[in-house]
């Protein structure tokens, strides 16, 4: 395949205070790992590790091995310091407790 035949892909990471998202053409049939790899996100963020990171496709995840088509943003998830579970039960049951406090009052 020639240069002409590239497609082009987006390589997305994002920390709560800073975002980036690389452009890259890559060769159709390279996967989402090989993107990743080849986006050099990592000059953007020395700490990101990005041996067993999971991907994602826009908001999907993927295996790393994931054929990326034309136009497609791969996207680098960071770990889960909460569970999301236990944040919702414990809005709920303050909202719980505010709903019984203001009974009361």
């Amino acid at each position: 395949m020639t240069e002409a035949n590239k497609i082009c892909v987006e390589v997305a990471f994002a920390l709560p205070d800073k975002q980036e998202i690389v452009m890259l053409e890559v060769m159709p049939g390279t996967t989402a790992q090989e993107a990743v790899s080849q986006s050099d996100i990592c000059h953007h963020f020395p700490d990101l590790q990005l041996e067993g990171a999971r991907l994602g496709v826009f908001g999907k995840a993927v295996k790393n091995d994931y054929v990326l088509h034309a136009g497609e943003r791969v996207e680098i998830y960071r770990p889960l310091i909460v569970d999301p579970k236990e944040v919702r039960r414990e809005r709920a049951a303050k909202a719980k407790q505010r709903r019984a406090a203001e009974k009361i009052g």
